[in-house]
């Protein structure tokens, strides 16, 4: 047993491409996640060479080959996700061949009806960067609303407001912990200006589900449409709808501040 091969369980779920740290905590308390046979606890740790993990009964390794991030330019009408009953369209239907049989996974989702900047990995670590808020990685988003905006509102929007969690788990779901009812959706900037009197330009630091449609909601402004064009200093640009390609270390390098880029 090697020190380097022994982490926390969500750490290692993370690693090998099933999900995001996050996520993982969510998979692990849904009950699907063994270790050794025995279902899992949130927070065990586990030995990578030593320890059998299986989610839904699959046994999960961590990948041999070289970890990738992906930008794909998500097209209106794709859901990021792996697996969904109800649609036929997921944004894993759009990747290049080379990456369909990778272990990979949304890197902060964007909804159906939005659209642009999404990343893909199956690098956990540079995943839980992206979307943890100790990451300092900002959102940027492009915003048009149902009518002009009043830009009196700006501070309201940057305060935030509670706001009820919305769930989207099936009614047969193994039972959680109980949750706050509320949580706090808040923006970390917003522009705008009066010659595009619908449209907003928006930063996040954090990732709340549909936080700007809610939030937005909650003062009486309905989203027409939301185009995500930057990740912390990456930006997107030249890509059409539905391409997708891997990004550089540079690249991957860029989307971090200076001050955090070593993790």
């Amino acid at each position: 047993m090697s020190k380097n091969t022994v982490m926390r369980l969500q750490k290692f779920l993370s690693q090998a491409g099933v999900a995001s740290r996050r996520a993982a905590e969510e998979i692990i308390l849904n009950g699907v996640v063994s270790v050794n046979g025995v279902p899992a606890t949130l927070g065990q740790s586990v030995d990578s060479e030593v320890d059998e993990v299986r989610v839904s009964g699959d046994r999960v390794c961590l990948p041999t080959e070289k970890r990738v991030v992906l930008l794909l330019n998500k097209p209106r009408g794709f859901l990021c996700s792996n697996k969904d009953p109800h649609h036929a369209r997921t944004v894993f239907d759009l990747l290049p061949p080379e990456f369909v049989r990778r272990k990979l996974f949304c890197v902060g989702r964007l909804d159906k009806d939005s659209e642009g900047m999404l990343l893909l990995t199956d690098d956990g670590d540079v995943g839980n960067r992206i979307m943890h808020p100790s990451g300092g990685v900002v959102k940027r988003y492009q915003v048009t609303v149902n009518r002009p905006f009043d830009p009196t509102l700006i501070p309201n929007l940057l305060k935030g407001a509670k706001v009820p969690v919305e769930s989207y788990e099936p009614a047969d779901a193994p039972r959680r912990p109980a949750r706050k009812a509320d949580e706090l959706l808040r923006f970390k900037r917003v522009i705008w200006e009066p010659r595009a009197p619908t449209t907003l330009e928006i930063h996040l630091d954090q990732g709340r589900k549909r936080e700007i449609r809610r939030l937005l909601e909650v003062f009486g402004f309905f989203v027409k449409t939301l185009f995500r064009y930057q990740i912390g200093g990456l930006i997107m640009s030249r890509m059409p709808p539905g391409d997708c390609r891997k990004l550089t270390q540079k690249e991957i390098a860029r989307i971090f501040p200076k001050d955090k880029v070593g993790g």
